[in-house]
């Protein structure tokens, strides 16, 4: 039995929170379904490590005091009160905090002066494949993210964190700034990896393609093709980002972290290389897809070429047969349509015969 045709994954709509045409600069407008924000701290130092969740900002005050560096992360954009209040404690820009409430913003690196500014985008864990934005702030002592939902990429830095012996704990809040972004760059390397699978078999399909399947796999090489092209969106800008961190023109991160943002632009530069191969092996798909489709539709034309072909020498002489003259064998002698019926099928055999030594059947 032919396979039913996979049902069309519906794309979630995002609404653009944006502020009134007009209004001042810095506005916060946040996204009517955004999720409830929620505070998540983790302090640590060469010897201690403390981890908070549902944490207040009287008891971040205290753990900014008591350790080296403070990771506090923003789950959900939902609460404008709670990003007015870390925006004031931490002397965070009003535009960057805008920006952090708008999530349509591309990948960026700003330096506000006492904090660097940094905007990227992750692969969300939505089934739509789409990618969402997370936002940090990287200041002496402390790294505040902002993501858009509680799920995140996060969880191999949090062990590094609880490592006591690793290199996290001993670096400064730059570095830990640097593996946030490693882990949103390296989010992408799976995705990719799915997207190539799907391509490699898609093209074995379009190889043995039937007319059963022909429109599902259209339908599947256009989704690989909106997957690609969100993924393209969400990579170029983070190229330039990182570039400008490895060009050190921010003065948030020191030098001996640079050869591991190196490695981060390396990483976003072969993902951009997959993400080329893959648009042009769809692009090549289409073609092909479209190719073999014509190849079938011209087979079928020339079958039906052939058999009209084969039908008008015989249609002519039914119709001058048909005409009924007195003088016409069919009503002077009783095998007169015998030998016009001999006569058509011997020439149909023929020029079937002859089609096939030409190679046309």
């Amino acid at each position: 039995m032919a396979r039913r045709p996979a049902p069309r994954k519906r794309r979630r709509r995002r609404r653009r929170s944006r502020a009134p045409v007009g209004s001042a600069p810095g506005i916060l407008t946040v996204d009517p379904d955004a999720l409830a924000s929620k505070v998540h701290v983790i302090g640590f130092g060469p010897m201690e490590l403390l981890e908070e969740s549902a944490c207040d900002l009287r008891r971040l005050s205290e753990l900014r005091q008591r350790h080296a560096v403070v990771w506090i992360q923003v789950r959900g954009l939902g609460d404008v009160e709670l990003l007015r209040r870390l925006g004031e404690m931490f002397e965070l820009h009003r535009l960057a905090l805008a920006d952090v409430a708008n999530v349509q913003q591309r990948a960026k690196v700003e330096d506000y002066g006492p904090h660097e500014f940094v905007v990227a985008r992750q692969v969300s864990p939505a089934p739509d494949q789409d990618t969402e934005q997370f936002a940090m702030f990287v200041g002496k002592g402390f790294v505040l993210s902002f993501q858009e939902r509680a799920e995140d990429c996060f969880e191999m830095v949090r062990r590094r964190l609880f490592d006591a012996q690793g290199m996290m704990r001993q670096r400064g809040s730059d570095y830990l700034a640097y593996a946030l972004l490693d882990s949103v760059v390296d989010s992408y390397f799976p995705l990719l990896e799915q997207v190539s699978d799907r391509l490699q078999s898609i093209e074995d399909e379009l190889l043995d393609v039937v007319e059963s399947q022909s429109k599902r796999v259209l339908g599947e090489l256009h989704e690989c093709r909106r997957v690609l092209a969100s993924l393209r969106r969400a990579l170029w800008p983070l190229r330039e980002a990182t570039g400008a961190l490895l060009r050190g023109e921010s003065q948030h991160f020191s030098a001996d972290v640079r050869p591991y943002l190196r490695d981060v632009h390396d990483h976003v530069v072969q993902q951009l290389d997959l993400l080329e191969n893959h648009r042009e092996l769809v692009s090549s798909l289409l073609e092909l897809h479209l190719s073999l489709v014509n190849q079938r539709l011209n087979e079928v034309m020339k079958v039906l070429t052939i058999i009209a072909t084969i039908f008008i020498p015989l249609t002519f002489i039914v119709g001058l047969y048909g005409m009924n003259f007195d003088w016409m064998p069919e009503t002077k002698v009783w095998w007169g349509y015998p030998v016009c019926l001999t006569v058509m099928a011997v020439m149909a055999a023929f020029m079937v015969r002859w089609f096939r030594r030409r190679g046309w059947l």
